[in-house]
C-alpha cells in the first residue's frame, strides 16, 4: 500500500480530488487530499497574511499527524511549489513527486516568477486591490457544462501573500528525487508552460501527456488515477 497526499491548486480545496480517490483506494492505496489554509474548505481563514510558507507548513503537518511515512506528494497547478517546498522539509519521510499540470519551481522562485509580466502585472493589482486573488473563469481551465458549473462555484479567492512568496529548498537532495510530470495538452494553459519546458531539459523526469485541460481531476479522472497508480506501484 502506498499514500498519495494530493494538494489542490489555486482557488481550489481538497474537494477537487473527488473523482480520483476511488480507484486509487480500489487498488489498494490510501489518499489523503489537504485543505490549504484560506481556500476550499477553508475559505473562512482567508487573510493576506497566508503565504506559500503556510501552505507548506499545512502539508508538512498533515503528512506527520497521518503517518504518511514514504507517501507519494502529489501536487495541482500552484500545487507544485507546494509540494516542493513539502518534500524539501519532510526529507525521506516522503517519497516520489507527481506534478499535475503544475508549477515546476527553481530555489528561490515564486509563484508569480513563472508567470508573464502582463499576469503579474494583473494578479498584482488583484491583490492590491481586494487583499487576495480573485478566481479565474473556470473557461481557462478548458471545463464545459456541468463540470464547469461544479468548479465554478465551488472556486473561491486565493490568498494573496501566496503569490510573491520566494520558495528556499535545496535543488540537488530534490532533483535527486524520482519525479512524475503530468502535462495536459487540451488546452495547454499558458502560465504553465515554463515547467512544461523544463521537465522536458532537466534531466530526471517522467513526463505523461494527458489530451484534456488543466484540471484532469475533473475531465479526465479516470485517466489520471490510472497514471497515480502506476506511480504509486512504483
Amino acid at each position: 500500500m502506498t499514500t498519495l497526499v494530493l494538494v489542490a491548486g489555486a482557488w481550489h480545496g481538497a474537494w477537487c480530488w473527488e473523482r480520483v480517490p476511488p480507484a486509487l483506494e480500489r487498488a489498494g492505496h490510501r489518499v489523503v487530499a489537504v485543505p490549504l489554509t484560506g481556500v476550499g474548505e477553508r475559505a473562512h481563514q482567508l487573510s493576506s497574511q497566508t503565504t506559500l510558507a503556510t501552505h507548506v507548513e499545512d502539508v508538512v503537518a498533515v503528512v506527520r499527524a497521518e503517518e504518511c511515512r514514504g507517501a507519494v506528494l502529489v501536487g495541482h497547478s500552484y500545487g507544485g511549489l507546494v509540494i516542493t517546498g513539502a518534500a524539501d522539509r519532510l526529507g525521506e519521510e516522503v517519497g516520489r513527486l507527481a506534478y499535475v499540470d503544475a508549477v515546476v519551481p527553481t530555489p528561490g522562485q515564486s509563484w508569480a516568477d513563472g508567470n508573464p509580466p502582463e499576469t503579474r502585472a494583473a494578479r498584482r493589482a488583484a491583490i492590491a486591490e481586494h487583499g487576495h486573488l480573485p478566481p479565474p473563469p473556470v473557461s481557462a481551465y478548458g471545463l464545459t457544462g456541468d463540470d464547469a458549473a461544479w468548479v465554478e462555484r465551488r472556486q473561491t479567492p486565493q490568498p494573496g501573500g501566496t503569490y510573491d512568496d520566494p520558495l528556499h529548498f535545496d535543488a540537488d537532495r530534490w532533483a535527486a528525487r524520482p519525479r512524475t510530470y503530468v502535462d495536459c495538452t487540451a488546452p495547454a494553459v499558458a502560465t504553465i508552460e515554463p515547467s512544461r519546458r523544463l521537465v522536458r531539459t532537466q534531466p530526471g523526469w517522467e513526463v505523461v501527456e494527458l489530451a484534456t485541460g488543466h484540471e484532469p481531476m475533473v475531465s479526465a479522472s479516470d485517466a489520471l488515477a490510472a497514471v497515480l497508480l502506476e506511480v504509486a506501484g512504483r
